[in-house]
């Protein structure tokens, strides 16, 4: 049996930690423009009118993010042609410094005679954004100061001389880049030469092998779209009102948080509002949303720069009314032209807004959804898999809808409307039926549905959050079957409109509409028909199912160079054993409003019938 400790151990979610800036909106630029979140020190880097390339004003921003870390430093040093060596621990780190806690008051004073070092440490998988995990061997590095705190501890601050992006590219990446672009390249010929073998023998079994075509040239069609993705770049100068809608209900771990990375947003502060609507949370969900806008406006400066009171609000429905009600609500009380809505376990990058307004400089565009990762990725093996699984969705899938401008799913952790159309197909959305029953979830795919249908939707993938993901498969499995219900749904209504759209990408979405459908009857043929009544080993499908597997993996070691590719091989075998068999549940069972992820109204119908289901039996 575990102990409790251990038990609230491994429910814990592992996340990295940013240092705390002093300002709490420390990302805000003021409404003089002298002090702007580009330059901490006053200077007027950002003036109204002002040319500059942004994207290196928002590098260089990145660059200078802390984390706070707890390695164990060895500072290698040569002094008066005496060679040592010092333990320290790492207090917070970023690519370009770190800042050490030394064990006495001599090592403080030696390090005072010298000018450079070298450091070798450990980047545990966690402590800092995906890609940054690796052992690092004597890095050279400036000292910049040395100093004792008002608690008595010597610290000692330093700068590399190499970035921490560049030394992985030094020592490893670009190892990885080209292991990865060979491999990706071997997979695609094998999977080419497999399904030139389909054609060759389609007359044998025309059904199986037309399936085998469909699905790799669905899959490699993506990849291959993909590649030809690019963002809109930044406009400094384009900044269109903005309202970002934070629909919750029972998420008191996570929302203050979530409201936090809304407000301190690189924007101007006259062109963004942010209303929470809670839908009445059975938790402490509504004191932590007053508590955070408290804590905002507490923050402001006397002469109120940041105008807190003025655009951070929050509203309560009157009682529990679903998601799509508190998302609408919100979109009445919005008084700008475009609509952000964001997933109460959602937290934005200080720049999302800028860069997911970007598109709609295009007079067509109906929506946008940003690019989601996983916040939780390094808690378990569980929430590695989703993170490799995320990001394949939105930079490969959802960039190569983004390529022809039609996004199927803007989804719900980061999405942006023109907010006339949200509010004239408002009511249609709120009353929706599915074959005589009311849609309770898939607000994101049925929202783009109607946008899609008459504008265009896009992926801005510059446009960043994070979002916790289930960490239990108990969860997980639950809000796999709602997706699945929901994508079910929205599939059958979009392939009534989507043959209008540009030829390859009507015929991209009707074969994605097909694979996963048929999926469970071409496995089990394979798999079970086939070596039980014909005895042969299923060797080419198993090789097929490795190919893909290797794609996946392939495709996040190459993009992201993260340490979590191998668990791309281990989503597809889940898939395969699991997943894929919610989709014929999925088929039967799409009337169900039940969420199993929270406690709704309906969640809490479905556990009183059981309930009484169990005390009828004898």
């Amino acid at each position: 049996m575990k102990s409790m400790a251990e038990q609230k151990k491994e429910d814990k979610d592992v996340l990295y930690e940013v240092k705390a800036d002093r300002r709490l909106l420390s990302y805000v630029p003021d409404k003089t423009g002298m002090r702007s979140n580009h330059d901490r020190r006053g200077e007027a880097t950002n003036k109204e009118g002002d040319d500059f390339v942004y994207e290196e004003y928002e590098q260089e921003d990145a660059f200078g993010r802390r984390y706070l870390v707890d390695y164990d430093v060895m500072i290698s040093f040569q002094s008066r042609g005496v060679q040592g060596k010092m333990h320290a621990r790492a207090v917070d780190v970023s690519t370009t410094g770190m800042l050490v806690k030394l064990d006495s008051e001599a090592d403080a004073e030696l390090l005072k005679t010298m000018r450079r070092v070298k450091l070798s440490f450990e980047i545990t998988p966690g402590s800092m954004p995906e890609g940054y995990e690796m052992e690092i061997s004597r890095l050279e590095a400036k000292i910049i100061r040395v100093a004792q705190t008002k608690q008595g501890d010597f610290i000692c601050g330093l700068s590399f001389e190499m970035g921490l992006a560049q030394y992985a590219a030094s020592k490893r990446q670009n190892y990885l880049l080209v292991g990865s672009a060979f491999c990706l390249l071997v997979v695609t010929l094998v999977i080419v030469l497999m399904r030139a073998e389909s054609v060759i023998y389609f007359r044998f079994n025309r059904w199986l092998y037309l399936y085998s075509i469909i699905a790799a040239v669905f899959l490699l069609s993506r990849y291959f779209f993909a590649m030809f993705y690019r963002p809109v770049k930044i406009d400094p100068k384009y900044t269109p009102g903005v309202t970002i809608i934070i629909p919750c209900f029972n998420e008191e771990e996570w929302i203050k948080r979530t409201i936090y990375s809304c407000v301190n947003q690189d924007y101007p502060v006259d062109k963004l509002q942010v209303i929470v609507v809670d839908d009445c949370s059975n938790d402490h969900s509504l004191e932590k949303i007053k508590e955070a806008i408290e804590e905002l406006e507490a923050s402001d400066t006397a002469d109120a720069v940041y105008r807190v009171s003025e655009r951070v609000t929050y509203m309560k429905q009157p009682m529990n009314m679903g998601k799509r009600d508190a998302m609408a609500a919100g979109a009445k009380l919005a008084k700008h032209e475009l609509l952000v809505f964001v997933d109460s376990d959602s937290f934005l990058d200080p720049f999302a807004v800028r860069h997911i307004v970007q598109p709609f400089k295009d007079k067509e565009m109906g929506g946008v959804s940003g690019r989601t990762d996983v916040a939780n990725t390094y808690t378990n093996a569980l929430t590695r898999m989703q993170s490799v699984r995320y990001y394949i969705a939105f930079r490969i899938m959802k960039a190569a809808e983004g390529y022809f401008d039609a996004a199927t799913c803007l989804s719900g952790p980061l999405a942006c409307y023109r907010k006339d159309l949200v509010l004239r197909y408002s009511d249609a959305w709120l009353n929706q039926k599915f074959l005589g029953q009311r849609a309770t979830f898939g607000d994101d795919r049925s929202m783009t549905n109607f946008i899609l249908r008459y504008n265009r939707t896009t992926y801005q993938d510059t446009a960043v959050c994070m979002t916790i993901v289930p960490h239990s498969y108990n969860m997980f499995l639950k809000q796999q079957m709602r997706w699945k219900r929901s994508w079910l749904r929205e599939s059958l209504i979009a392939a009534k409109f989507m043959w209008k759209k540009e030829p390859f990408m009507s015929l991209s979405f009707y074969m994605g509409l097909l694979v996963p459908i048929a999926a469970p009857v071409i496995v089990l043929y394979n798999l079970i028909y086939v070596p039980v009544m014909h005895r042969i080993f299923p060797t080419t499908f198993l090789v097929g199912m490795c190919m893909m597997m290797l794609l996946m993996s392939m495709a996040q070691l190459f993009l992201r160079r993260s340490t979590t590719w191998i668990f791309g091989m281990w989503f597809c075998i889940y898939y395969e054993a699991v997943l894929l068999w919610q989709m014929p549940v999925a088929w039967f069972t799409f009337w169900k409003s039940t969420w199993g992820t929270r406690l709704t109204p309906a969640d809490l119908a479905e556990l009183e019938k059981e309930r009484k289901k169990k005390e009828k039996k004898p």
